[in-house]
């Protein structure tokens, strides 16, 4: 099995605490030696995928988005899920398949911009929707990591 650490957070469900979560992405990557560029687009996704949470999740309620960093020596993975719980990784990732074309990304929140976005700006996107929403992005740390299909939005559901 390969080696990694695993950084967990819990946010308040609420805008203010986006900026807490940019902060920490920002020194996670850069203490594994991400680019600058390469760190903004990792926060920018990042911020997307928690402001998806804030807006989305929780409509009457107050709730917590639990936000994991996989620390990889060649990558580093960010999940966000929007039902504040703690995350059990082989569950997460035993629960993510290909996105099927025939789904709309938009089905799994109002306007599914940001995951297109978020699509853009990281190697790798899947989402798992069957018990709220984790939305896991992968950044490689040369490009060169990167496979030719990788490069795409998968879910399952």
């Amino acid at each position: 099995m390969e080696d990694f650490d695993f950084i967990e957070m819990k946010v308040p469900a609420r805008a203010e605490y986006v900026g807490i979560v940019r902060l920490s992405i920002s020194g996670i990557a850069n203490r594994i030696g991400f680019t600058c560029e390469d760190i903004e687009d990792l926060k920018v996704a990042v911020s997307e995928a928690i402001t998806n949470a804030v807006d989305h999740a929780y409509q009457e309620i107050d709730g917590e988005v639990s936000v994991g960093f996989g620390v990889y020596e060649d990558r580093l993975e960010v999940m966000v899920a929007d039902h504040g719980g703690s995350f059990d990784l082989n569950e997460v990732k035993g629960g993510i398949g290909p996105y099927q074309g025939s789904e709309s990304v938009e089905d799994l929140r109002e306007g599914g911009f940001g995951l297109f976005l978020i699509d853009a700006l990281m190697d790798r996107v899947e989402i798992n929707n069957n018990h709220g929403v984790i939305v896991l992005m992968t950044k490689y740390l040369h490009e060169t990591e990167v496979g030719l299909d990788d490069d795409q939005i998968s879910t399952t559901q």
